[in-house]
């Protein structure tokens, strides 16, 4: 086992690359850019980083120096032959050769596009803009090293015992975590932790923690390179940004009204029936369930990633029962802002009531609050979103208007076409 105090007391004397690989990246991302190599790849589409934390200033704590030699780096990156050899020949979801070999080609010899960083009033302007399945490769490794700088920075003079005793904390701190959640029977929970980890090596050593600690609780990571080495099931489908971007691409209300739907239609087709798993929120649950076609009742789950959780599971439930499907048949992941506490009330509130699983993010991988001084390590809301396709804003409504992005004159068209009235309003914690 690698001791992370002290590869953490090394950073201070060389570089030290935070992301060596491209598939140190979440498994839908891969899947999502098959999609749209194969339906949209002449999409010309924007990412931004967005600092939901204001009052954390990126830019003051952490230097532009390093910060361009980590994206210079990462740009250098292309797939190694075992990592095409496992991404060719590996059996994902029960189903061989789930990356097609026209699109394998492209990604190995596939380098990431140029970026574009400035400072504005404490904090980066970081962009990447050009062909969607080229830019979109961007965004977790973008987060991901943006978090362990600002980690360095605020751990840059520790001592070296001091980091030793900070990180032993830090393991107890989970252990404790994933002794509450053994006591659940029947759980199922996943490592989502990818964008927002404290670190690469960190990550890894909680995906360790789980496997030890849960057993067959715990079913897999959305990191597709700890899937590899710890020879684990890979975890994902798909995000906002296939319906935020194919409905920036309508060229009127209907077709607006149709993309979310859109989307789902080719990815049934893509991956002839597998991966069937709904992401309803992007402009609204209830309004997107009440249009929905019939042929989506048929899918296997749901996927609740904003508003109150409870009340999206129970949406969900209502919809399948009066669609003629049996709830009980069906899977509902819950994703959003996680923690033992929530988890265990969800889990309880639904079992048996439907197939109840978990990813959990932030608060597995980056959960330090309490352990340094004013709380430094403590995580925060941050994002990389695709902000525009062919020009045109893109737009996410949430069922959390405190997730919402996007012109605030999209946001009300967007809110007319898809029918969304008041929402209420839920603390973003990450």
């Amino acid at each position: 086992m690698v001791d992370i105090a002290t590869r953490v007391w090394n950073h201070k004397w060389k570089i030290d690359p935070i992301v060596r690989s491209l598939i140190d990246n979440d498994f839908y991302k891969l899947l999502m850019c098959q999609s749209i190599f194969r339906n949209r790849p002449d999409a010309h589409v924007t990412f931004s980083l967005i600092n939901r934390s204001s009052s954390i200033r990126l830019a003051e704590l952490i230097d532009e120096g390093e910060l361009r030699e980590q994206l210079d780096h990462i740009q250098s990156l292309s797939l190694s032959r075992g990592e095409s050899t496992f991404l060719r020949g590996n059996t994902f979801y029960g189903k061989r050769q789930m990356f097609r070999p026209d699109f394998m080609e492209w990604f190995e010899n596939m380098r990431l596009p140029d970026y574009h960083l400035e400072k504005r009033d404490g904090q980066y302007e970081l962009t990447f803009e050009g062909k969607w399945h080229e830019v979109m490769l961007w965004e977790i490794p973008a987060l991901a090293v943006l978090m362990e700088l600002r980690g360095r920075a605020v751990l840059h003079d520790m001592r070296k015992f001091e980091l030793q005793v900070l990180y032993a904390r830090a393991m107890t701190k989970l252990w404790e975590k994933i002794d509450h959640l053994r006591t659940l029977p029947d759980l199922r929970i996943a490592d989502f932790g990818t964008r927002r980890r404290h670190s690469y090596l960190w990550q890894d050593w909680c995906v360790q923690a789980m496997v030890e600690g849960l057993g067959d609780k715990f079913v897999g990571t959305s990191n597709c390179l700890i899937a590899m080495k710890r020879d684990l099931e890979a975890i994902g489908t798909n995000a906002h940004e296939l319906p935020m971007v194919f409905s920036a691409l309508a060229d009127t209300d209907d077709e607006l009204r149709q993309a979310p739907y859109k989307v789902l239609a080719d990815w049934h087709e893509e991956h002839e029936g597998n991966l069937r798993i709904i992401l309803p929120d992007t402009y609204g649950t209830e309004g997107f369930l009440q249009r929905a076609p019939d042929w989506l009742a048929g899918w296997t789950g749901i996927r609740i990633d904003s508003g109150d959780p409870a009340k999206g599971a129970e949406t969900a439930i209502r919809w399948w029962k009066e669609r003629g499907e049996d709830p009980t048949k069906k899977l509902v992941i819950f994703s959003d802002g996680l923690d033992t506490d929530k988890i265990a009330e969800l889990h309880t509130q639904f079992a048996g009531r439907v197939r109840v699983s978990f990813g959990w993010g932030t608060l597995l991988t980056n959960d330090f609050r309490g352990l340094t001084p004013d709380d430094g390590l403590a995580p925060f809301s941050m994002v990389c979103k695709a902000i525009k396709a062919n020009g045109k804003p893109t737009v996410k409504l949430s069922d959390n208007p405190n997730k919402a992005m996007g012109p605030a004159s999209e946001i009300e068209r967007y809110k007319r076409v898809f029918g969304v009235g008041q929402q209420d309003e839920m603390e973003v914690i990450v």
